[in-house]
């Protein structure tokens, strides 16, 4: 069965810059998803933010296995709810994948719980991106560094939480380093954020960073079955206990009672 891929595009700047629409004639969106189709064992489909509900429907999200989120103009019109809804099923086992200013997104603030500041320039320099984990899956059949000849510049530090780990680091043409490529774990979801990918450059059609993008994928995906309601937290009875238990106190809740501690 393939993994579904859902790639939620912004689709601001392809609408209003010239350059955009000129690099990325089939949106941003569009490109990777066409270049994810062509992956053996991934479906790949894309809504953007002027969808209804941004695309982001209770029955889009549960049938999405990973999601890819790209962004940057418009990161306040993501509606608070849809917010929610996104990380709910992160934290209930969707694999989700953020590329380059999706840094700033809400869903991904959100996961972090940090401000995922950084600092930047945009001058088209040389980005040259080098593994840092040879034998991560998302690295399988990346040399141990390749160049990319136009990006805007990030640069450290990255106000973000400690990843579980680091699979690449960027050098650019102007001096700075950044860490490109970090994983992390949200509930029972797995997170991906790949940073190359501004919008006035080719990035997305280059073959390396295709490669990436679905490892990536096929790195989140987590094919045990979804928690439906990752939020719950269930009362367990006195009764229903493995072993038996003298009770030694009052009680604020009633057997069954569902509610948080």
């Amino acid at each position: 069965m393939s993994i579904r891929v859902t790639v939620w595009g912004e689709n601001v700047h392809e609408h209003k810059n010239k350059v955009v629409a000129e690099v990325y004639p089939k949106t941003m969106h569009g490109t990777i998803a066409e270049a994810l189709n062509r992956e053996d064992g991934i479906a790949a489909s894309a809504v953007t933010l002027q969808d209804d509900e941004h695309g982001m429907t209770a029955e889009k999200l549960a049938a999405t296995d990973v999601l890819i989120w790209w962004g940057h103009a418009a990161h306040g019109d993501v509606d608070d709810k849809i917010v929610e809804r996104v990380c709910d099923a992160v934290w209930g086992g969707m694999g989700i994948i953020f590329l380059h200013s999706a840094h700033f997104s809400k869903p991904f603030k959100r996961l972090m719980g940090a401000p995922c500041n950084l600092s930047w320039r945009e001058a088209g320099e040389r980005e040259r991106l080098w593994v840092t984990s040879r034998n991560h899956p998302i690295a399988a059949g990346i040399p141990d560094h390749f160049e990319i000849e136009q990006e805007e510049m990030y640069g450290e530090p990255f106000g973000v939480p400690e990843p579980l780990e680091t699979v690449f680091i960027s050098w650019f043409q102007g001096g700075e380093v950044f860490r490109s490529g970090l994983t992390y774990k949200r509930g029972a979801g797995n997170v991906f954020y790949f940073r190359p990918g501004h919008e006035t450059y080719p990035t997305y059609h280059l073959p390396l960073v295709q490669r990436i993008i679905a490892n990536g994928v096929r790195w989140a995906h987590n094919p045990a079955a979804r928690i439906a309601a990752p939020n719950d937290a269930p009362n367990r009875p006195v009764t229903e206990a493995l072993e038996p238990i003298v009770e030694r106190g009052p009680r604020l809740h009633h057997d069954g009672e569902a509610g948080y501690r």
